[in-house]
């Protein structure tokens, strides 16, 4: 929508805020209930669910802004955004698809009023009922929603797969939405919480050094396989002064592992790989290469290839 001029009333400035979603509740305090039903009768404005109405016809899409409005409006008082849907909005990128808008709500609210308030024709909207929300964990915004720490916890812990709740993780942290620190205190305080001991060891990778999930791969392969553990993002000046990150590196051995994800596979990315890859060896590293699948899918011939790799660079085990 756009921003409403500066003489504009209360009702316009709401609906602004608010992607022109409003509940009736806050219709009738701008207007009287009769003029309410004008707008919906004129079609100005349409209803979406019970409570719930929308500045525009029935017909038209919803914008993402306007399913997070929808789903919290309708989820009731005290309702905040919250998991991957609360990260989004708080500036967490990437291709993340949620077939559901995850809504918190205090524990004291009844499951049979939240099923009544549920949307239709939308994006499912799943209500969970929260015992442990503190002010702490609460954050101000279009709509309110969980802080950025406490919707990663959540969206690892609801994730589909133990791959994707890290690759959750690892995104919050390598973009520097939140630190794993952050994260770490708020699952202190979530001692039941699903994924438990993994988001704790995907935390201690991550702040080890290994951001991107292929990384964090890589290092609970060396430890499973009794190999010694890499340094992880170590930043190195090259020769023409170039400041480069390692995506693993053994500095007494002089190895340096890549992992290579979908994006080396363009011409540019490759391109550069194979000149970076020609300085290390001319300043007398060693270098493997890896894809993310191998590490993932095929970590016994990753690990005999990092233990010959090793070994050949005078490491003993």
């Amino acid at each position: 929508m756009r921003m409403p001029k500066d003489d504009a009333d209360a009702l316009q400035w709401l609906l602004f805020e608010q992607s022109g979603i409003l509940s009736w509740a806050q219709a009738t305090a701008e207007l009287s209930p009769s003029k309410v039903r004008h707008q919906l009768v004129t079609g100005r404005w349409s209803r979406v669910c019970r409570g719930i109405l929308r500045a525009g016809p029935p017909d038209g899409p919803y914008s993402r802004e306007q399913q997070w409005w929808v789903a919290v409006l309708a989820a009731g008082p005290g309702a905040v955004l919250a998991g991957l849907a609360a990260a989004t909005a708080g500036g967490l990128r990437g291709n993340w698809r949620y077939e559901t808008v995850d809504v918190l709500v205090p524990h004291h609210r009844r499951r049979a009023d939240l099923l009544r308030r549920l949307p239709l024709g939308l994006p499912a909207v799943r209500v969970r009922r929260a015992r442990h929300l503190p002010d702490t964990d609460r954050q101000r915004g279009r709509p309110d929603r969980s802080t950025m720490a406490r919707s990663l916890v959540d969206a690892a812990q609801w994730a589909r797969t133990d791959e994707e709740a890290q690759q959750i993780l690892a995104a919050g942290c390598q973009q520097r939405r939140a630190t794993p620190t952050e994260i770490g205190t708020v699952l202190n305080r979530m001692p039941q919480a699903r994924r438990h001991a993994l988001i704790r060891e995907t935390l201690h990778d991550v702040a080890g050094g290994a951001e991107a999930l292929s990384e964090i791969n890589l290092v609970r392969l060396c430890r499973q396989h009794g190999l010694p553990a890499p340094q992880a993002q170590q930043r190195r000046r090259d020769t023409d002064g170039r400041l480069r990150y390692l995506d693993a590196y053994w500095p007494r051995w002089r190895l340096h592992v890549e992992v290579d994800g979908g994006h080396h596979m363009d011409a540019h990315h490759w391109a550069a790989d194979l000149r970076r890859q020609n300085r290390i060896w001319i300043e007398g590293d060693r270098i493997l290469r890896f894809t993310a699948f191998d590490v993932r899918h095929r970590p016994a011939e990753v690990a005999a290839q990092l233990r010959a790799a090793l070994e050949a660079a005078g490491w003993r085990g």
